[in-house]
Formats: C-alpha cells, sequence, structure tokens
C-alpha cells in the first residue's frame, strides 16, 4: 500500500506519466479545443480551502483509481470519461462537502461503467464510501421516477436510496448538473428527454432540499434546452435592462450600505438579478409582461444575528417607502426546507423597485447550500443521536418519510408528505391494490379509470373514492383511493366524457371508442338492412360470397360494406348486384308509400317476411337509432324508420305529417317494430301542445300532474298568444302509448287546462 500514500504532487506527476506513456489506457487527446481538465493537486486544494484537515491520500487514491477505471472511455463530446466524475467532485467542493462525498464523487460510475466491483471499493477506501457508490448505482439504474412512472416503488425506493445517505442525493444532484451544461453533445432527442426530466424532477428536489442555487441553474438550462427562443428573449431584454441600469445596482449597494453603517449596522450587501427560467414563469403564471415585472434585482443584507435583522429592517422601512403586500418573516415561520429571511419590497433610488432579503450569514449559507449547508454529514459530529440534532428540515423530512413507508400504507399521508411538495402540478392517486397513479391537477374519476388501462375506462359505470360512491366527474385530490366499477354490459363510454376529461390519453380513448362505438352501429345496421333485402329477394347471403364481391364494392373489408350500407352510403341492392349479377331489383312504389306502410303496419307480417323486420329497442339501441326531432315515437305508435347518410335512423309515428318529405325517396324507408323488454322500462320522447289559463299557478298544476302520473319533463316552451291563454310546448319523456295518453287525459281534466293534444313533428 505504499503506492497510495505519494504526496499530492508526486501522485500528479505519476498521473502525467500515465497519460503519455505507450499503450496507456488514457485517451489520446482530439484534435478540437477543450478547457483543460482539473489537475489532481488542484482538487485536493480545494478540498483543503475549506478542511484543513482533508484526507489528502483518500483524494489522491481514489483520482487516480477513477482515472485508471475510466480508462480510454470518452463522453459524447470527446472529452475522457474521467472528465465527468472529476468535474461532479469538483462541484461538490463548492458545497464544502465531506471527504468521503468527494471521493464517491469521483468512483460513482465506477461500478455502473467499468470492472470495478463494490467488494474491491471497500477494501481500497472502506465500507462507507463502498456503500455511497452502490446506492449511486442503484439511482442511477432506476433514474429516479420519470413523468411517465406509475408505480409506487418507483418512488419507495427513490426515498430509501436518498434517506439511508443524503449524500447520494447531493452526488445524483452534481451528476445532473454536469450532464446539463455538457448537454450540447448529446443527440436532441434524448437531449429534451433529459430536460425535461431535470425540470420535472431533478429541480424541484434541488429546491426542496432547500438548494436554491441549483435549481435554478437547473432549470435555466432545462429552459434553454426546451424553449431555445423564449430563454433567448427574457435573456436579451435582461442584458438590455443591465446595460440601461449600469450603475443601479452599485448605486443602490452604496445606498443601503451606508444607512445601514449609519444607524450601527456591519452588513454585507450585494445585489442579483433573477434568472430567464423564473423570470419566464411569473410572466407565464401572472400574464404580464417584462416591462411590469417589479422584483428582477434583487439585493441581500447579511448581518451578524436576527436582532441586526430586525433592526436593518427598521432603517430600511424608515428611509425608503415600503411597497404594501410585499412583506414576510421567514425568519420566525422558516420554510419546509429551512429557508430563513425577511423579504421586503421597497421604492429605492430612482424610484426602482428594490426587493430586499435581509439574513444572517448562517442562514445566507443555508440559501445557498441547503442541505449541504448542515453539519449532520461532516466528520467527526458524535452518536447518531448527536447528529439528529443537527439536522435539517429537509433531511428530516426524508427521514419522516421513511418512518410512514414502514409504518404506515396510508396513501394520502404518504404522498402528502412525499410527492406534493415535488410536483405541484401533479394528483397522486391509488388503486385498491396499492398501484399509484399520477395525474395532472383537476383530474376526475374518468382520467383515473383510463390510467388504469383503457378497457376500465370503457367499460366504467361508477367509482368509491376513499370507500364512498361518487360521481365519475369527481375532481381527485392527493392520497385519494379510488375503485372504479365496470360493467361488462358497457362496451363504450358515453361520447360527452370527452368533454369531462382533463387528460389526452382519456379523451383520445374516448374519441376511439365512441368512433368504434358508431362503426360497430352501422355495422349492425347494414347487416340487418342487407339481410331484409336477400329474405324478400330469396337469395342466399354468405360472408364468403361478399367477401369475393369486394373488388366490384369498392370496399377493403365485409364490415366497411356493412358500415357503409348501414350510413347509407351504399345501396344494399348495389351488394347484391355485385354477389349476383344477375339480380334484379324488385320495384319499389314511388307515390302512396305513407298509406302503404299503414296499411301494412296494421296487418300482422307473414312468417317467412317477420326477420327482415328491424327491432327498435330505443335510444341506447345497439343500432344508430334516434327518433323524430319534433314529437318522437313511444311504443304503441305505428312507426316506421327513414335511413339518412351518414345518421343512421330517424324513428317516426307513421302519422307523422314529416314523412311527406320522403315520399319520393322509398328506397330510405324501413320496415321497423318496437322491441321492448318489460323487466326495464325505458322512457321515450313525446311532444304535447297545452292551452292553459293565464293565472297564477297554472303552470305549477300542469307539471304537478305530469309529475303524479311519473312523467319526465325534459323542456317547456312558453308563448302568449292572447291576455287570457298562455300556449306550452312541454317535451315528455313517457313509457309508451298508455302512458301518454293517460297523462293527456288528467291535464284536459285540469280546470287551467283549456285544451291539450300531442304533437306529431
Amino acid at each position: 500500500m505504499a503506492f497510495w500514500r505519494r504526496t499530492s504532487r508526486q501522485m500528479q506527476a505519476a498521473t502525467e506519466a500515465v497519460a503519455v506513456a505507450p499503450g496507456s489506457a488514457v485517451v489520446e487527446k482530439p484534435s478540437r479545443p477543450r478547457a483543460r481538465m482539473m489537475r489532481q493537486y488542484d482538487l485536493v486544494e480545494r478540498v483543503r480551502s475549506y478542511n484543513p484537515d482533508t484526507n489528502e491520500d483518500l483524494l489522491n487514491r481514489a483520482y487516480v483509481y477513477a482515472m485508471k477505471a475510466h480508462g480510454a472511455q470518452t463522453r459524447a463530446s470527446g472529452d475522457p470519461y474521467f472528465s465527468h466524475p472529476l468535474e461532479v467532485a469538483a462541484i461538490l467542493t463548492g458545497l464544502k462537502l465531506d471527504d468521503a462525498t468527494i471521493v464517491a464523487a469521483l468512483l460513482h460510475d465506477t461500478i455502473e461503467d467499468t470492472e470495478a466491483t463494490r467488494a474491491e471499493i471497500d477494501q481500497v477506501f472502506g465500507h462507507e464510501i463502498g456503500a455511497l457508490v452502490e446506492g449511486l448505482t442503484k439511482l442511477k439504474r432506476l433514474e429516479l421516477v420519470s413523468r411517465e412512472a406509475k408505480q409506487a416503488e418507483n418512488l419507495r425506493k427513490l426515498l430509501l436510496a436518498i434517506a439511508d445517505d443524503v449524500r447520494v442525493l447531493l452526488i445524483k444532484l452534481a451528476d445532473r448538473l454536469h450532464n446539463m451544461r455538457t448537454l450540447e453533445f448529446v443527440p436532441p432527442a434524448s437531449r429534451r428527454r433529459i430536460a425535461e426530466e431535470t425540470l420535472d424532477i431533478y429541480a424541484p428536489l434541488a429546491g426542496r432540499m432547500g438548494m436554491q442555487e441549483m435549481r435554478e441553474e437547473l432549470e435555466d438550462l432545462s429552459f434553454h434546452v426546451l424553449d431555445g427562443e423564449a430563454y433567448a428573449v427574457v435573456k436579451h431584454r435582461l442584458d438590455a435592462l443591465a446595460e440601461r441600469n449600469r450603475n443601479l445596482i452599485g448605486e443602490i449597494e452604496s445606498q443601503l450600505s451606508k444607512n445601514l453603517q449609519k444607524n450601527g449596522l456591519s452588513a454585507r450587501v450585494y445585489g442579483r438579478r433573477k434568472q430567464p427560467f423564473s423570470i419566464w414563469t411569473k410572466m407565464e403564471r401572472k400574464s404580464v409582461g417584462f416591462e411590469q415585472l417589479s422584483d428582477i434585482y434583487g439585493f441581500r443584507i447579511v448581518l451578524a444575528d436576527i436582532e441586526a435583522c430586525y433592526r436593518a429592517l427598521g432603517v430600511v422601512h424608515t428611509t425608503w417607502p415600503v411597497v404594501p403586500g410585499r412583506f414576510k418573516d421567514y425568519i420566525s415561520t422558516p420554510k419546509q426546507n429551512d429557508y430563513r429571511s425577511i423579504h421586503t419590497t421597497v421604492i429605492g433610488p430612482g424610484k426602482q423597485r428594490v426587493e430586499l432579503q435581509i439574513r444572517t450569514e448562517e442562514m445566507n449559507q443555508i440559501a445557498e447550500f441547503g442541505i449541504a449547508a448542515h453539519a449532520f454529514y461532516k466528520e467527526g459530529m458524535g452518536s447518531p443521536t448527536e447528529r439528529l440534532k443537527h439536522e435539517s428540515n429537509a433531511f428530516a423530512w426524508l427521514r419522516h418519510t421513511i418512518g410512514i413507508l414502514s409504518e404506515s400504507a396510508n396513501p394520502e399521508e404518504f404522498l402528502e408528505h412525499t410527492k406534493l411538495e415535488l410536483f405541484h402540478d401533479q394528483v397522486f392517486c391509488f388503486t385498491p391494490k396499492g398501484k399509484l397513479i399520477a395525474l395532472p391537477r383537476n383530474a376526475n374519476v374518468i382520467d383515473f379509470a383510463y390510467a388504469v388501462h383503457t378497457d376500465v375506462g370503457n367499460s366504467a359505470v361508477g367509482c368509491k373514492i376513499n370507500g364512498k360512491f361518487a360521481p365519475l366527474s369527481s375532481e381527485l385530490q392527493n392520497g385519494d383511493e379510488v375503485e372504479v366499477l365496470t360493467s361488462k354490459a358497457q362496451s363504450a363510454p358515453p361520447s360527452a366524457w370527452e368533454a369531462l376529461a382533463v387528460t389526452g390519453k382519456a379523451r383520445a380513448a374516448i374519441r376511439r371508442a365512441t368512433r368504434a362505438a358508431v362503426r360497430d352501429q352501422y355495422a349492425g345496421l347494414g347487416r340487418r338492412i342487407i339481410d331484409r333485402l336477400f329474405a324478400r329477394a330469396k337469395i342466399e347471403y354468405a360472408d364468403d360470397k361478399l367477401k369475393g364481391a369486394l373488388p366490384r364494392l369498392a370496399r377493403a373489408s365485409i364490415e366497411d360494406v356493412l358500415v357503409s350500407v348501414g350510413r347509407g352510403e351504399l345501396k344494399a341492392s348495389d351488394v347484391a348486384r355485385a354477389m349476383y349479377p344477375d339480380y334484379k331489383e324488385e320495384r319499389l312504389v314511388r307515390y302512396g308509400t305513407k298509406k302503404a306502410l299503414a296499411a301494412k303496419a296494421q296487418t300482422p307480417p307473414h312468417p317467412a317476411r317477420a326477420a327482415s323486420v328491424i327491432p327498435v329497442r330505443g335510444i341506447n339501441s345497439e343500432l344508430p337509432v334516434k327518433f323524430a326531432p319534433n314529437g318522437g315515437a313511444v311504443p304503441g305508435d305505428r312507426i316506421v324508420g327513414i335511413v339518412t347518410p351518414g345518421e343512421g335512423i330517424t324513428i317516426y309515428p307513421i302519422q307523422s305529417p314529416a314523412l311527406k318529405d320522403f315520399e319520393e325517396e322509398p328506397e330510405r324507408w324501413l320496415d321497423v317494430r318496437w322491441d321492448i323488454d318489460e323487466t326495464m322500462p325505458q322512457r321515450f320522447p313525446a311532444r304535447i301542445l297545452v292551452h292553459n289559463v293565464n293565472e297564477p299557478g297554472s303552470l305549477a298544476q300542469i307539471a304537478t300532474v305530469i309529475a303524479e302520473h311519473d312523467g319526465n319533463i325534459d323542456n317547456i316552451h312558453m308563448s302568449r298568444r292572447s291576455p287570457d291563454f298562455t300556449e306550452l310546448t312541454i317535451d315528455l319523456e313517457v313509457y309508451d302509448l298508455k302512458h301518454l295518453s293517460a297523462i293527456i287525459a288528467q291535464l284536459r281534466a285540469k280546470a287551467v287546462v283549456a285544451w291539450v293534444e300531442r304533437v306529431n313533428g
């Protein structure tokens, strides 16, 4: 082990010798110019600058071990792969992390991408560092929780990996930051995916850990990739503003410092401007232009202690006018990620709005470095109990989450303490079996059902939320347990669901199912029309024979033929002629169609022709059926069907005056009959016209009669025909003709009703 005990200078010389030795595993320097890779002693000096007692020997061994392990591997940029873990370690030195974290950063890809093993790393660097590297390897394989992740197990693994040792998260964040800084070398498709993942997962996680500067950089790098045009516009406006206000920041810093010093306060004052992504999201969120933003520049006043902070606040508020509603005290009430500061906005020099953040030096460290600024991970902290006293709230949040995972399966509690703070734009719910479903905010049970499975959404008829029955349109909350109730009787969802659904997946599935259901209806109607014609013509129908005739019909499949006939785009006689070239179409009666059908409706059908009559079961039929728009039809009426191309069948009572419009098109007339299930009563549309006496309470009497006789009013239209009478057009829903006749009879018995009759549209 003497080799590992060389000084850093000696080790650097050995490293450079390896880089130029014949047969070296280190890749040759490409012709493309690149930044100089950090040298070994540079890294050691960085760590020594904040930790004079650093274990130099440990850092040296890790540097050489990682460099040799990665050997000739290169990155997408052409740089030696070792430059990546080296830069990750450098980022962590900026956070002033301990030796074990820096060493684990240097080694974080060795188990995954080289021949190194956990046992070997344990032997050379110790168990603590080996555990960190293995944790990072597992986390890399997991790749955190993608936007599409549905299982709670993914989130559990992530939290377990981090909460076991938060240094795993710190290294992972630094790893992602360096990858984002070099994202230009990645293929465009992967570049966008990585940027989206960073913006959705890593940046919020950094914020939740209080690491605001890292969060801002991750957000800006992602923003630059995902919306380069918007980034460029905001950046240009910021640069132009900086040029105009070149001396403003210095002037405000100077005035603040002088005023505070005059009042006996020693403070460090410095200004900074917001980042493009932060500005862009605020413009989007508040729907304001760049010129309307008042807090592009912020100033930090860093003082010795909390008392000085409140004294400084008094100085500021007595020197410049305060902007109302812009004061927040996060010192007395810290944020959950340990952030503490006093925020206020004043009208400063040049009548410029100035946002001020007043804090102590310790608060400033936590605001910049978050969880990394705490001492719980430092060496020499004593027992675990002592370490817990120094925990940050952010890390305590992680530990508490692990407690919830081990002690309770309550999804609401679990999610409330985990994803809620990271994913402000999402809602997380559970199936009864514990599967985690991620949905956008404002999503409802319909969205949930389709997120579980398309078949579940298509057959959904009801739901239970947290064990209680609820409408399918109910908006879901974090932690809800949702049970979707399904029925085999429902093969397709109502088309109205598309307007209720929030997610694109649900809407697309509903559209597909609706189109498929309508197509099935038209295919069923087409088959019945063809069967009817073939029965009348006494010729045989067979799918095989129709299949051979498809080229003559210019259709790709039998279903296409059936759908075209059902839609009225293809005549059944054309199908018969394609299958039987010698088929001759029966002569159609051009006049008196209504009269002939009326006579036929009074005569029982011949047994040979009974099968050719199409049964009508109502609106929820297997056929595309609707009822006459101005009056409807009810069981007990003699009815006829009119085929409208692309719309299906419209059912009219035989006495409807509207049928006169179709007398010149006998090919559109269909023989139809009622097919009512007595065990499942169904309502049908009808319309009545009522003339009632114009006196108070008359409408209430009419409505009461209809309600008492189990009728349902769908719509009422009122018009004044004279000072004494009002004409009411009432759309009803009734069970059959007998039911409708009873309601009309009861209305005629009322003194307030002059007369009433049924309308046949």
